[in-house]
């Protein structure tokens, strides 16, 4: 069986676990969020790997790179990604991704971008199903008036990153 590499990663944001897998990040996704068991067991299982603690240079330059963007000197990354999910989550992720720094959308427009406008609530579900938080921004989703829904990391957190991301702006 093979590995994913993992480590926690402690931020004034939240505890995070980073995933690497063939020189590719897998996951940065948060430590305590209700779906952890559904999501580690998606990607062990899609890879037919397990879980080890182990420090690699994909998760060195992660951890890295997360660290600048909450210090207001990063805005994207660019650690090479490897998306584990079904074709449809992996169409809104990617749409994720296109999202701008400091900018929102909400889910009724995400499922338009993607050619699903009736798909709303398939949507706000594989937007929940992101394992790769911050790098994949699924915080910059909010509801079409204006709430900001749900977010693994807590709505505390959705809305600090939400500020962070303004304050480069203020």
């Amino acid at each position: 069986m093979q590995n994913i590499n993992i480590q926690y990663f402690k931020t004034a944001y939240g505890e995070l676990i980073l995933g690497s897998h063939d020189n590719h990040l897998i996951m940065a996704d948060w430590r305590y969020r209700k779906m952890r068991d559904r999501i580690d067991k998606r990607i062990q299982s899609y890879l037919s790997a397990s879980y080890i603690e182990k420090a690699d240079e994909i998760l060195d330059i992660t951890r890295q790179q997360l660290n600048d963007y909450f210090n207001n000197q990063r805005s994207s990354f660019d650690v090479p990604l490897k998306l584990i999910g079904t074709e449809f989550q992996k169409k809104v992720w990617n749409n994720l991704i296109k999202i701008s720094y400091g900018k929102t959308t909400s889910y009724l427009e995400l499922a338009t971008n993607i050619s699903k406008p009736q798909a709303v609530r398939a949507v706000a579900n594989a937007n929940g199903a992101n394992a790769m938080s911050i790098i994949i921004p699924c915080h910059r989703v909010i509801g079409s008036n204006g709430a900001l829904g749900g977010y693994a990391g807590g709505l505390p957190t959705k809305r600090k990153l939400l500020d962070l991301e303004q304050s480069l702006f203020a």
